[in-house]
């Protein structure tokens, strides 16, 4: 293969070196060209991003006869050291809030639910010290990464208190009286200061390591090379630090892509022209020298859940010649909070049905109002953004969500998919031919009234820099062309062959082009919502004359029939005739019999 003159100067580099990456630049074939080069004899590690980019370089290593590298993730790596050795259980999916709270016997104070915003504080504070460079836990201030105000004064209000439990869990995790967390093992190789017997070290997507993971590293004898891109750093909320500007290497540059054309490398550099208002200056060239690759896949990207939910939602209800959809990371991932409560938890409490809530900690809130309360004082973004769904469209969800995963295809099939979902942290690293980006990512205009109106020390610039990220991370994940709403690009952005700009939605419709297979009319979720409402204000005597059964008392025996019927594979109209009564009061009769399939 022909390399470019970025790559080859790499390939011949010698010492630690750093290389900055832009998007589709080929840094894994560069990579494995630095690895072919380096003496037969030498040992050579790799240091994957995850699972799945580790076993997709182990192939590409083992293809190439290249059997003196060895592949690994920081935690492959870690669980080998300290796992085996100390026969410890892993506590996979991690620890609950109300798991917490239960192991360390935490009560209340008389402020609400007090025990479960300490034990949510503290379930953060030990993720931010095991990803941490830090040998104590004394050695952080957990307050510099709390930033609402409420949050903030809670925390302070407790913080020799949350301290102790912070290190009283690590220590039962120590001594193997609880299992312990990937996060935890990870921290203990960090800790116990190990030599790798190798002679380079290849770190792949440097600029999310943990800062863990970062000392490790600049910790060992061997040359080292961290590969990334500035640019690409999205991972702040896990703890992550840019290791390309902290590592004191050599600098070299791969600024060419080949995934998308110099249009797209256009959009993404001046969406990068934002950091200017934030005072982060980083001058950057693209070169795209993409092709435009016939149109297979496409891709639906966006910044959170939330917003990728709502644009399923309409693809669903609006654009309905959409059958095959497929969600990246699996679809119940999305209606399910890191901390283990579910959007039917969320939807229940909304709606007082306590006796169906199945996690702990949506069950011991009395109402909405106890939930955002808590919300508030933990800052737990994700459980908020299930509240906006739920106040949105309440009991709509259930069946929402069915007919999103009526429509969805299996992970053997995704090829398939006439449409893909996906959060741009889920689809790093991973490319499709076109790409429609949804209307949740900071806009210049947001970003330039924060500039103005907060005060500098007020603002967060990191998470700043880390918002117009996910914005440039959405951009290159496409081979060919980007869908972007009106409101991301800059003013007077002259359309092309591969970038449309799409209309946003104001008042009545508007028409959008989208990656579907016809433009479509986009009409507003609140225009939709109104309208339904009209079609369904009909009158109590109007609906017996309909449904014979309408609103009388169901009996044991008829829940049971329906139980039977609905295990048959009956479909509601077939239930609803059956029973004289309306497919709403059948689905509401199944939701209250907990026939969790039917919404789940």
């Amino acid at each position: 293969m022909k390399l470019t003159q970025e790559q080859r100067a790499i390939i011949n580099s010698k010492g630690n070196i750093k290389i900055n990456a832009v998007a589709g630049s080929g840094k894994t074939t560069t990579i494995i060209e630095y690895a072919k080069t380096r003496p037969k004899n030498s040992k050579i590690l790799y240091l994957a991003f995850n699972k799945s980019v580790k076993l997709e370089a182990a192939k590409k290593f083992a293809d190439i006869g290249l059997n003196n590298v060895k592949v690994e993730t920081a935690h492959s790596l870690a669980y080998k050291h300290i796992v085996f050795r100390n026969n410890y259980k892993i506590r996979l999916q991690g620890y609950k809030t109300h798991e917490i709270a239960e192991i360390l016997r935490l009560k209340g104070n008389g402020e609400k639910h007090a025990e479960y915003i300490v034990a949510n504080h503290i379930n953060r504070f030990i993720a931010y010290f095991c990803n941490s460079e830090k040998a104590k836990v004394q050695d952080l201030n957990y307050l510099e990464i709390v930033s609402d105000p409420k949050a903030k004064s809670f925390v302070s209000n407790f913080y020799p208190f949350i301290e102790k439990q912070t290190r009283l869990i690590l220590s039962k995790m120590n001594k193997g009286e609880i299992d312990i967390t990937h996060d935890f093992y990870l921290k203990k190789f960090q800790l116990s200061n190990p030599q790798l017997d190798f002679d380079y070290i290849l770190f792949d997507e440097g600029q999310d390591a943990s800062a863990a993971m970062l000392d490790v590293f600049f910790k060992q004898k061997a040359v080292k090379v961290i590969v990334g891109d500035t640019h690409q750093q999205i991972y702040g909320w896990r703890f992550a630090v840019n290791s390309l500007e902290k590592a004191d290497f050599k600098t070299f540059q791969l600024s060419t892509s080949f995934r998308f054309s110099q249009d797209v490398a256009n959009l993404a550099m001046e969406v990068l022209k934002m950091k200017n208002l934030i005072e982060v200056d980083r001058p950057l060239h693209i070169t795209g020298k993409g092709k435009p690759v016939k149109v297979k896949s496409k891709a639906v990207v966006a910044r959170t859940n939330l917003g990728l939910l709502l644009k399923a939602i309409e693809y669903v209800t609006e654009r309905k010649e959409v059958k095959k959809i497929y969600f990246e990371g699996n679809i119940n991932s999305y209606t399910y909070a890191d901390d283990g409560a579910s959007l039917y938890d969320v939807l229940n409490l909304f709606n007082k049905n306590k006796s169906m809530i199945r996690d702990k900690l949506i069950k011991g809130m009395k109402n909405m109002d106890e939930l955002e309360v808590y919300i508030k004082n933990t800052e737990d973004v994700q459980l908020g953004m299930m509240v906006d769904i739920v106040k949105e469209y309440g009991s709509k969800i259930p069946g929402i969500i069915k007919a999103i995963k009526d429509n969805h295809i299996d992970n053997d099939n995704k090829e398939n998919a006439e449409l893909i979902f996906s959060t741009v942290h889920r689809c790093k690293g991973m490319e499709y031919n076109s790409i429609e980006i949804v209307n949740d990512f900071i806009t210049e205009e947001k970003l330039e009234n924060l500039v103005n109106k907060v005060k500098k020390d007020d603002l967060n610039f990191g998470k700043l820099n880390e918002e117009i990220n996910l914005l440039y991370v959405a951009i290159t994940r496409t081979m060919n062309s980007v869908y972007i709403p009106e409101t991301l690009v800059p003013n007077d952005w002259p359309p092309s062959k591969q970038i449309h700009v799409m209309e946003v939605p104001k008042k009545g419709k508007k028409v959008v082009a989208g990656p579907s297979p016809k433009p479509q009319v986009v009409k507003k979720i609140k225009a939709v919502k109104k309208r339904n409402v009209e079609e369904k204000t009909y009158t109590v005597n109007k609906v017996r004359t309909k449904h014979k059964a309408a609103y009388k008392p169901w009996s044991k025996a008829m829940e049971t029939e329906l139980t039977e019927m609905y295990y048959q594979g009956r479909n509601l109209k077939e239930m609803a005739s059956h029973f004289g009564r309306t497919t709403g009061a059948i689905r509401l009769r199944l939701i209250k019999l907990d026939l969790e399939d039917f919404y789940r």
